[in-house]
């Protein structure tokens, strides 16, 4: 494990300060998980990015359609 050093608003460290209290939880613990929330947001964003921009591009699409049948053949099974 590391250690990371940062600065935060005084509001943002005060409320942070409150939520560890009410919720008995060091606050680098609070930090760490909200971190890792907001990376899974940010990667999920990425994939419906790419996904939208693939739903413009029709050669794409028409190359996705073609696997949907034998996908569907093989579920059927």
């Amino acid at each position: 494990m590391s250690t990371f050093t940062s600065t935060l608003p005084d509001d943002l460290l005060n409320a942070l300060s409150e939520k560890a209290k009410s919720l008995a939880l060091p606050k680098n613990k609070i930090i760490e998980r909200a971190l890792r929330l907001y990376l899974n947001h940010l990667t999920r964003a990425e994939y419906i990015k790419s996904y939208k921009n693939i739903a413009s591009d029709n050669e794409l699409l028409d190359i996705a359609e073609e696997g949907m049948a034998d996908y569907l053949k093989e579920i059927e099974k």
